[in-house]
């Protein structure tokens, strides 16, 4: 029963903090001159982003971390 409950509180913990990520939305891409850039939505907030900074947002950063 132990080895049940603790199970239940990790799946409830990962849920939430899936909750707790901020959702990144990709809006519009750009290929120019061998850069790409992405305008993203991070949390009602529109951002231009390079690959890199994208990466990042999607582990979970937020634009301020940035």
């Amino acid at each position: 029963m132990a080895s049940s409950a603790a199970r239940e509180n990790s799946r409830r913990a990962a849920v939430k903090k899936a909750l707790e990520r901020h959702k990144v939305y990709v809006t519009a891409q750009s290929f120019s001159g061998g850069t790409y850039s992405a305008r993203v939505l991070v949390d009602g907030e529109a951002y231009w982003v390079d690959e890199f900074r994208l990466s990042q947002l999607r582990q979970g950063l937020t634009p301020a971390e940035l």
